[in-house]
């Protein structure tokens, strides 16, 4: 069976945990979006993973993991998660697959995300600064864009960062007074990153559908959330990619038709990181103690996360535009102790009930959320390990949320290891 792995919210669902969980019945896992502005976090064996680029499954040693065209990739934090990983014996030679037309994260990127980000103050967008956004929009543009490539041919690279360099430096001294960059350092760390991964370079499409026709297992995991999609979620407070279900073919170039199921991720409540509308949103004593309980820190960042109830709109809006199949509803933990637990069934925009969700962001920034209640538990649950087990308020809030949304939660996660999961 071929599985697509999809965040239905903000991002931070606890996808790294479920794409490491059904890595081992698969042979390849694909990170098909992104960059290094993801935080996948795998617990096994007693140790903590906390993955930005490589694929979740990536600390399972025989799965193979491919990084795929529409990533962004930074050599630098790519490196360092390898050399991570193999000082802790868990070796990729032979089993990493980079896409020779990834696009290249470089200096000049973050340095344009982090002086942007500043000059608009107040109304920053409040990307992590690891210059994807800015990668993104080179690659778009075409004419300063260098994918990894470009790192087999080391001397027409050098010319073509003299003239991006050159080109960027330009620009950040007109717009925002700073000092240049120079192409030369920049020019030094390419080489080292050619050394160091082109071994792993390859056509990862032609890798991908060769696989297919063998009749290989693929787990597709998407990054970030289907909120946060360049298209069709909270715009412009997104991430600058197709992060939904729907950029999945584009983002590997294999068709949505060979996947079998598409699974959902969710938190049993929701958060997001930086700005934007978030109308089920606590900024008070709930919100702290859902940061608390659920340790809702940013793994790339180390930002709070805000936090409020679950929101059902939003989740099956993800739902319904991400074809997807059942949902993997994550946290339920954090919940315990609880009295009261809401859900957000509907939103008031203008005194009228919706059950849609609006991406629009002025209509989403009016909207009220329409709760109804339902009783917390205060027992722990870190050590349930079937479904029939929990206790009976955690079991009706878990059938409320799938007839909210319409889908069949078929995995539950009780704490952040691979067997604090509960399996339906």
């Amino acid at each position: 069976m071929n599985c697509c792995v999809i965040g239905l919210q903000w991002g931070d669902e606890g996808k790294g945990k479920v794409v490491d969980i059904l890595a081992e019945s698969h042979d390849i896992v694909v990170r098909y979006s992104g960059g290094a502005n993801a935080g996948h976090t795998v617990v096994a064996g007693g140790e903590k993973f906390a993955l930005h680029l490589l694929p979740s499954g990536s600390v399972r040693p025989n799965v193979g993991c491919v990084i795929a065209n529409a990533v962004v990739v930074d050599p630098e934090t790519l490196l360092k998660e390898i050399e991570g990983l193999a000082q802790r014996d868990i070796s990729l030679e032979g089993r990493l697959f980079i896409s020779e037309n990834a696009h290249l994260v470089l200096d000049y990127h973050k340095a344009e995300d982090r002086l942007r980000e500043e000059s608009l103050g107040k109304n920053k967008i409040g990307t992590t600064i690891r210059g994807i956004g800015p990668c993104y929009a080179d690659k778009v543009g075409r004419s300063y864009a260098l994918r990894m490539s470009d790192l087999k041919e080391l001397g027409k690279l050098k010319d073509r960062l003299q003239k991006v360099v050159e080109y960027k430096n330009k620009v950040f001294a007109a717009v925002y007074n700073a000092e240049p960059l120079s192409a030369d350092e920049i020019f030094e760390k390419c080489k080292l990153y050619a050394d160091k991964l082109l071994g792993f370079v390859t056509d990862t499409t032609g890798l991908l559908h060769g696989a297919i026709a063998e009749g290989k297992s693929i787990l597709f995991e998407g990054a970030q959330g289907t909120l946060l999609d360049l298209d069709h979620g909270t715009f412009p407070f997104v991430t600058s990619s197709n992060s939904s279900s729907l950029g999945m073919p584009a983002g590997c170039g294999v068709p949505a038709k060979v996947v079998d199921k598409f699974l959902g991720v969710a938190k049993a409540y929701t958060t997001r990181v930086g700005g934007g509308p978030f109308p089920s949103e606590q900024d008070n004593e709930t919100g702290q103690y859902i940061r608390d309980r659920g340790n809702e820190y940013g793994t790339t960042t180390g930002r709070p996360r805000r936090c409020g109830w679950f929101d059902a709109v939003a989740a099956s809006y993800s739902v319904t535009i991400g074809a997807i199949d059942s949902i993997a509803l994550m946290h339920l933990d954090t919940l315990s102790g609880l009295k009261e637990i809401k859900i957000c069934r509907a939103y008031d925009i203008g005194g009228e009930q919706t059950c849609f969700f609006p991406s629009n962001i002025t209509k989403l920034s009016q909207a009220k959320p329409v709760y109804e209640s339902v009783e917390g538990w205060d027992e722990e649950i870190t050590e349930v390990s079937d479904f029939d087990k929990l206790p009976a308020n955690a079991r009706n809030y878990i059938k409320r949320i799938e007839e909210l949304t319409g889908r069949p939660v078929t995995m539950i996660g009780v704490g952040p290891k691979r067997e604090q999961t509960i399996f339906r």
